[in-house]
């Protein structure tokens, strides 16, 4: 199977039509054609269902355009890798995480590293725990920042000791709108949208679930998320009340939403992990020296 050939099928499939694919591809229809039906050949599957005006990828196809999609992606990463190894320091750094304030505290390094080496460029990945370690197993991403909990015991990381506290987003016109904190009696019969993360028994310890203590079995929740914007849509529309950390959602004078902190308080660390014996471009290896660098410092 030739990299150029996953090219063309990947062109294919975002274009959506053989015709279109070929201009912007630069070859001609039936060349591009018999490269689909070779491929098609080779792997002994049908890619795609053929109209006169379109294409529509079947399940086979649909599983070779992710697929493919890693393998570019790597292929391209290992290419830029290759043309920072110069004096200069230059290249790409890949970094993936979810959602938190303590965010700010990774863009401030970033940004102390771009100052000095201006010909460094970041690529952010947003998404959960199991997002973005896939994506760090596969070879896609140089760090993932994890919320905890998370499973960080395959991983080198620093454990970054800003927190990130635990609440309830609601409607500003909810009924438990009008208090200041949120307990776990006050969640026990109310419509819950909950992050798939926290939700996870796995881990040796869970926070979330210790502060439900035993009341985390019956909790009845509607709706589960992976990033919390979507979730926020969910609750402006009155589906349920959002469990997530403080600062991720519009909760300004200007927005139907609102925060509540649970009580007793609840807070999240977080983890910078990479894989162990990993081999950093320049630009990585320059970031991950300032991440050990700095964060001592945010610590104080």
């Amino acid at each position: 199977m030739e990299f150029r050939v996953l090219r063309y099928f990947l062109t294919v499939a975002r274009e959506g039509n053989i015709t279109k694919a070929a201009d912007f591809l630069h070859v001609t229809q039936p060349t591009l054609s018999r490269q689909l039906k070779d491929l098609e050949q080779e792997l002994g599957k049908k890619l795609f269902i053929r109209s006169s005006h379109s294409i529509i990828l079947t399940d086979e196809g649909m599983l070779l355009r992710k697929r493919a999609e890693e393998i570019v992606n790597m292929v391209d990463k290992l290419e830029a890798e290759f043309s920072s190894m110069e004096e200069t320091i230059s290249g790409d750094v890949y970094i993936g995480g979810g959602e938190t304030e303590a965010m700010k505290q990774i863009a401030r390094v970033a940004k102390d590293v771009q100052f000095r080496y201006p010909n460094i460029r970041y690529h952010l990945y947003s998404g959960n725990e199991d997002d973005v370690t896939e994506r760090l197993d596969k070879g896609l991403l140089d760090f993932g920042i994890l919320i905890q909990p998370a499973d960080v015991s395959k991983y080198n990381h620093i454990n970054i000791q800003a927190k990130d506290v635990w609440g309830v987003v609601m409607r500003k016109d909810s009924p438990l709108a009008f208090k200041d904190t949120i307990q776990a009696v006050d969640l026990l019969n109310v419509p819950l949208i909950c992050s798939r993360q926290a939700m996870k028994q796995t881990f040796s310890k869970n926070e979330l679930a210790d502060w439900f203590g035993e009341d985390f079995d019956k909790l009845n929740v509607v709706t589960t998320y992976n990033l919390a914007y979507n979730a926020a849509i969910m609750v402006d529309e009155g589906i349920g009340y959002a469990i997530t950390l403080d600062k991720i959602v519009n909760t300004s004078s200007d927005s139907n939403l609102c925060f509540r902190p649970l009580e007793p308080r609840l807070e999240s660390g977080l983890n910078i992990v990479w894989k162990k014996h990993q081999v950093f471009s320049a630009a990585a290896d320059k970031f991950l020296k300032e991440i050990q660098e700095e964060f001592p410092k945010f610590l104080n």
